[in-house]
């Protein structure tokens, strides 16, 4: 419910500023006249998206969504690989047309680039470290070395909440790289993509999750750039169509993704239509 209001109050201001920005909305019709949309993606591991090393093929949630997204528009899917320090630069350079980089709303992202009200889904962070090492709880991380990738989310409050000495890396699989070279004492990332990790990574037995409560858990949003509403409200109409269809939760399941209390929240709001 919190995480809901989050979206509400966002949604509100964000469009209000959209009204008054002067950008030409040129995304919808630049994909409409070359037939291709340009999505960017981070390939940081399963659930949200990596490379099937059995087909070499892009798999994952944000890769399933970028493709119905393509499939709706009746285009073709490009998809750019990006990373945390580089995706919002390529949205706004329009070196993409859209992210879908598991990224989650929060108040300074609104700020700079525009988003899809309707969430397809919802994360917190995770905290890995190696087992046996006494840390039950968020507070326990106090002056000890956390790595996240350059623009997470679960910076701030790392810092300024649990007093953890934070660093920035370029991507997760370097933050996790630092880990296991012991250059940091933990990484927090999305927390499915660990919990996937040590469950099916044998190189990963000697790690754990040890706090049961996730870091910040906030809406995952489709993003577009700022004051282009067109875009905007065709593909909100796609996300809620998923919701009504039953697509999303099928497809979140199938990646091994939990359905969240919020998904179901967004699930009641559109009800399949009654034959």
């Amino acid at each position: 419910m919190k995480a809901a209001r989050i979206l509400g109050a966002l949604g509100a201001a964000v469009f209000l500023a959209g009204v008054s920005a002067a950008h030409a909305d040129a995304t919808l019709d630049r994909v409409k006249s070359r037939g291709t949309v340009v999505v960017g993606v981070i390939l940081s591991g399963p659930p949200y998206g990596y490379i099937d090393p059995a087909t070499q093929k892009q798999a994952g949630l944000n890769i399933d969504l970028a493709d119905e997204i393509a499939r709706r528009l009746g285009a073709r899917l490009e998809t750019v690989a990006v990373t945390p320090a580089n995706r919002v630069q390529f949205l706004q350079q329009g070196k993409v047309d859209l992210l879908i980089p598991n990224m989650q709303l929060n108040p300074e992202r609104a700020e700079i680039m525009g988003y899809v009200p309707t969430p397809y889904g919802d994360a917190g962070g995770g905290f890995i470290t190696r087992k046996g090492s006494g840390i039950t709880q968020w507070k326990d991380l106090k002056d000890k070395t956390v790595c996240v990738s350059q623009g997470s989310n679960y910076a701030k409050p790392l810092a300024e909440e649990y007093g953890a000495n934070v660093k920035g890396m370029p991507s997760q699989p370097d933050s996790l790289l630092a880990l296991k070279a012991g250059s940091c004492f933990a990484s927090v990332h999305d927390s499915a993509g660990l919990h996937l990790l040590v469950e099916d990574n044998p190189e990963w037995k000697d790690f754990e999750l040890p706090i049961a409560t996730d870091l910040i858990p906030l809406p995952s949003v489709i993003w577009v750039r700022k004051g282009e509403k067109d875009i905007e409200n065709v593909l909100d109409g796609f996300v809620q169509d998923w919701y009504r269809t039953g697509w999303l939760f099928e497809v979140t399941r199938k990646n091994r993704i939990k359905i969240t209390p919020l998904l179901e929240e967004w699930q009641a709001k559109y009800p399949a239509a009654k034959k």
